[in-house]
């Protein structure tokens, strides 16, 4: 497969997953892949997508960064969204918030077998907090970027 090639079967599983096509998430999805090295098979990364969606109404997924060296793709996707109630373990509750993934897929037979995923769950951290907290973080990062004057 050429990177072009491959680069447009991503592109063409990131639109199915944006129209939440999931009767078609088998022709981009191996039926026995793996998650962050857990094999959930097709079935179980089905379910996955589906309660992201279910949590996040307005999951968008925007490809920012793409990779493409046959037989891996790594992506850096940006959301920017509206989670319904917790988020990775934090009390979004309708907030907007924007972060990343960078994803790593391994295909075979031109379908994702493996997904290595991060999220930023900083920056969907940062975003909590109080802007009190916020301005003091700011200015100790201020305070921690300034050159020490050495006394001679």
């Amino acid at each position: 497969m050429t990177k072009a090639g491959l680069s447009q079967i991503y592109r063409d599983y990131i639109a199915c997953l944006n129209k939440q096509d999931w009767p078609n998430l088998g022709r981009f999805v191996h039926e026995e892949v793996y998650y962050n090295g857990e094999g959930i098979g097709l079935a179980g990364y089905r379910e996955m997508l589906e309660g992201d969606f279910r949590a996040i109404p307005d999951l968008y997924f925007d490809i920012h960064l793409l990779i493409s060296e046959p037989p891996r793709v790594a992506s850096r996707l940006r959301f920017n969204c509206t989670p319904k109630g917790t988020l990775f373990g934090l009390p979004i509750n309708g907030k907007r918030v924007s972060f990343t993934e960078n994803v790593f897929y391994e295909f075979r037979d031109g379908r994702i077998e493996q997904v290595w995923s991060v999220i930023d769950k900083a920056a969907i951290e940062s975003q909590l907090l109080p802007d009190r907290v916020k301005n003091e973080r700011s200015i100790s990062r201020q305070t921690a970027a300034k050159p020490r004057q050495m006394k001679a």
